[in-house]
């Protein structure tokens, strides 16, 4: 039931329940959430194997026995669920001791299976694979400590990376070809993305084949010129190590990158011309084996080009351009259809939707409309002329999976209505099996026809709620909260036992990045629980989606261009005074936490709201945009050179001695994505402005500070000691 509550003098739209509802809860729940429950996996739902949809009604998961040690592919059935074989087993391969990842080829007749995983980023790693031929059962090494292997097209072939070059394995000649040489660490990459592609464009692989496999196109990397950042890593021996890469900060020189083309009769590469660029950040054939489509953008990333390359001339054209004057976003969505038309998802008329365009680049259909956002596509059926969708259109805190027809019409939502859905189809679009979850429903996964009809539940995750029961758990209570002529989205909760007429301290969490969202329908996150174990201990905790996050539209997710840190943080300064004005918020007890983009929000929130903030934990924090990668900052930023007081204005690091408040400062030492110098030079600005706060400095940890035994329990044991200190005592 929505109830429309006027508290001193703002509108709140509540969608929480009662407060005799609340403390009727909390005379039946008894038990105490703890840290070490939070962080040993208590409070963890089931959840399904990633699965990969194969060919027909079928799909295939990776199991592991912990009692056997043994590693099984296995096929299963969409119409029944059960499984009808084993694939392979790592029981039946003497040379592999486990199996941690597996691929098909075309026709599903061999896999590719990996073993023996070394990470490097946080989405690349190196290992030893091999091919299996399901008929026979003979198992072939393809090569150890190499990248991102692939079946060529005509399942012949297995192209992969290794030591910066890439390498072509010809099972049928027993050959293996090196088509780059000039690979070298720090300098030359072909074929795997550089730092700051993988993190910002987020793929690793950057070589694809044709369709006819005759073309092998793929990126290089040129970083020579790009400045190196090293790491000292502790480690366990007698003296440190170094960690050198090369790190592209905002306003240094990128990697000059280029495309490649290498054609596997003639064994011969040339370098595909492309106009002018900075960024080639997604390459893809089309269904014509002759045509090669690159996305290029400019160093602002607000002009993208999609080009057309013939492979047999080597030539290309522009197939499309978009254009904005803050930034197009990239993504997967480029789906060619058995004419070469293809369908496109942009944000050109101020919404996220999905178009389609003839292979000329001329616009077909604009096929979904509305003021709200499509947020995932995930396929077209030809034979039903029927395109698959997830959006916000039950609202910008929710998900649906939908269907819709090529020409725009037949509109049907597919999933449940309220929550968040999220759909994994099968490969032929005749199932899929739906993930629904909503802030008082755990994960639950069951299986739908492509029609929207549910066949069956997987997994519900009922014991869970069983379980959480008989705990001290508040609901969140979601409203809307106007500040600065926006109405913001808003989620809060209260202790079981609140009293109106009491007093409590509020603590704020919040990301608040470009285009995020924290204020979701969704199920506990490990986050969730600890708020909650907070609030029971007596405070308030809120979180606040401010201008800037996502899933309303451009104009509200790219008003902070040019100005990252500006609008974000007049607005959780404005909601904290406005929440404070609240009779039972104590407004001399308001504290705001955040981690990575989060903690340069809340270092920022304690500075410049040092009139209401009264105590601030950043973790990871950037805090200066001057030490972070380019694609990332100049993408909301420019160039430092550009846009000098963009990143000065708004920088913690330059108003220091605006702190009054209580400040705990957590960095890990081995974060190469926000480097712990952000926080080394926020502490010589806090000394340099004579000011005292607390420091938590973590040696060797990533940007996730998780690695180790009991590490993130023993961070949330300070970060909980550091709130009830300040806030409760």
């Amino acid at each position: 039931m929505r109830n429309i509550l006027i508290l001193t003098g703002f509108l709140l739209s509540n969608f929480g329940i009662s407060f005799s509802q609340t403390n009727e809860t909390a005379r039946k729940n008894s038990k105490e959430i703890s840290l070490t429950e939070i962080w040993n996996g208590t409070f963890s739902p089931e959840r399904m194997n990633a699965l990969n949809s194969m060919n027909g009604d079928f799909y295939s998961l990776l199991n592991y026995n912990r009692q056997t040690r043994e590693a099984t592919v296995d096929k299963y059935s969409y119409k029944t669920l059960e499984k009808v074989a084993t694939i392979v087993s790592s029981k039946d391969l003497s040379e592999m001791n486990s199996i941690s990842s597996y691929s098909f080829n075309n026709d599903e007749t061999k896999l590719i299976l990996g073993t023996n995983f070394s990470g490097i980023y946080r989405r690349s790693f190196s290992g030893t694979f091999y091919v299996y031929d399901i008929a026979s059962k003979e198992l072939i090494l393809i090569g150890e400590n190499i990248q991102e292997p692939i079946f060529s097209p005509d399942n012949q072939k297995v192209a992969f990376a290794k030591d910066n070059n890439i390498f072509i394995k010809d099972f049928a000649k027993n050959t293996t070809t090196q088509i780059t040489k000039d690979g070298l660490k720090n300098s030359i990459i072909n074929g795997i993305t550089d730092w700051v592609y993988e993190e910002e464009f987020g793929f690793v692989r950057a070589f694809e084949w044709s369709a006819d496999s005759k073309h092998l196109a793929f990126l290089r990397f040129d970083e020579t010129a790009v400045p190196t950042f090293s790491m000292d890593i502790v480690g366990k021996e007698l003296y440190p190590t170094q960690q050198v890469f090369k790190y592209p900060k905002a306003g240094e020189k990128n990697a000059i990158v280029t495309l490649q083309l290498f054609n596997v009769s003639s064994n011969k590469t040339q370098k595909i011309e492309l106009g002018n660029y900075e960024y080639i950040p997604r390459i893809k054939w089309s269904n014509d084996a002759n045509f090669l489509i690159a996305n290029t953008l400019n160093r602002h990333q607000n002009n993208l080009k999609l080009y057309k390359i013939d492979a047999q001339k080597s030539s290309s054209t522009i197939l499309l351009e978009e254009t904005d004057k803050a930034y197009v976003d990239i993504h997967d969505n480029l789906t060619f259809l058995n004419d070469n038309s293809f369908i496109w998802t942009s944000e050109k008329d101020g919404f996220n939707h999905i178009y389609q365009y003839d292979f000329n680049g001329k616009l077909i259909n604009q096929i979904t409309k509305g003021n709200w956002e499509v947020t995932n596509y995930y396929g077209f059926d030809a034979s039903k002329k029927t395109i698959y969708y997830q959006s916000v259109e039950n609202g910008s805190i929710n998900r649906g999976v939908y269907s819709i027809g090529l020409n725009g019409k037949n509109k049907k939502l597919l999933s449940e209505k309220d929550g968040q859905n999220s759909a994994a189809f099968s490969k032929n679009l005749n199932f899929f099996i739906n993930t629904f979850q909503s802030t008082t429903n755990p994960p639950v996964y069951s299986l739908f026809t492509s029609e929207g009809k549910k066949l069956k539940v997987i997994v519900d995750n009922a014991d869970l709620k069983t379980k959480l029961a008989t705990y001290k758990m508040s609901p969140k209570e979601f409203s809307t909260i106007e500040i600065n002529g926006n109405q913001l989205n808003m989620w809060m909760i209260k202790p079981l036992d609140f009293d109106a007429s009491k007093k409590y301290p509020l603590f704020m969490f919040q990301y608040s990045g470009p285009g995020s969202q924290q204020v979701g329908n969704t199920w506990n996150a490990a986050n969730d629980y600890w708020h909650n174990m907070l609030a029971q201990k007596g405070m308030i905790v809120v979180c606040v989606d401010g201008r800037g996050t996502g899933y309303k539209g451009a104009g509200f997710k790219k008003i902070t261009q040019k100005e990252l840190g500006k609008y974000e943080v007049e607005d959780q300064i404005a909601a904290a005074k406005k929440l404070a004005e609240l009779p039972y918020i104590n407004k001399n007890k308001i504290g705001i936490w955040g981690w990575s983009y989060g903690g340069f929000m809340s270092s920022n929130c304690i500075l410049k709201g040092n009139d209401i903030f009264s105590t601030a934990i950043a973790v990871a924090p950037v805090t200066s945009w001057r030490f972070y990668d380019s694609i990332y900052t100049e993408r909301y930023m420019q160039t430092p050179e550009e846009n000098a007081s963009g990143y000065d204005d708004n920088s913690p690091i330059n108003y220091s001695e605006k702190l009054k408040g209580n400040f705990l400062l957590i960095h890990g030492t081995g974060d190469d994505n926000v480097h712990v110098q952000n926080s080394y030079r926020m502490i010589n600005s806090l000394i340099e402005a004579n000011k005292q706060f607390d420091l938590f400095i973590v040696p060797d940890r990533t940007h996730g500070i998780y690695e180790g035994k009991n590490m993130r329990l023993n961070l949330y044991t300070k970060m909980t000691n550091f709130v009830e200190k300040h806030l409760l005592n």
